[in-house]
């Protein structure tokens, strides 16, 4: 598993959260609610990060999400205020150069779960 580049993102992240529930809502009103999936695996998270850095480190960025969309891999990565890593996906991400040697890139990592390769 790859690892993602030592460049953290700018303040001011957003981080969604989004249990994986079923609910059951039946004519009298009543709603069952149950957790999907295996205890550890029932809260996935979504980070939308933005990266306000030299057109270098963009490159970078931009080099490494490119290498995991075009092997389908996951990568470890730590956001900022967290305690751990944890596997993520970036599915589509931007990349806009605002001044000479400067760059901004925008990218949502969704957390997945996978068995260790």
């Amino acid at each position: 598993m790859a690892t993602f580049p030592s460049i953290a993102p700018t303040y001011g992240q957003r981080k969604k959260s989004k249990p994986l529930t079923r609910t059951i809502r039946f004519a009298d009103g009543y709603e069952h609610r149950i957790l999907f999936g295996l205890a550890q695996h029932q809260n996935p998270k979504e980070f939308s990060f933005t990266f306000e850095v030299s057109k270098t480190d963009a490159d970078t960025i931009d080099t490494f999400l490119d290498a995991r969309a075009n092997d389908s891999d996951s990568f470890t990565f730590t956001p900022p205020d967290e305690s751990s890593s944890s596997q993520f996906v970036c599915e589509s991400w931007t990349k806009s150069i605002p001044y000479n040697n400067r760059a901004t890139i925008q990218a949502t990592f969704r957390e997945v779960f996978e068995p260790a390769s």
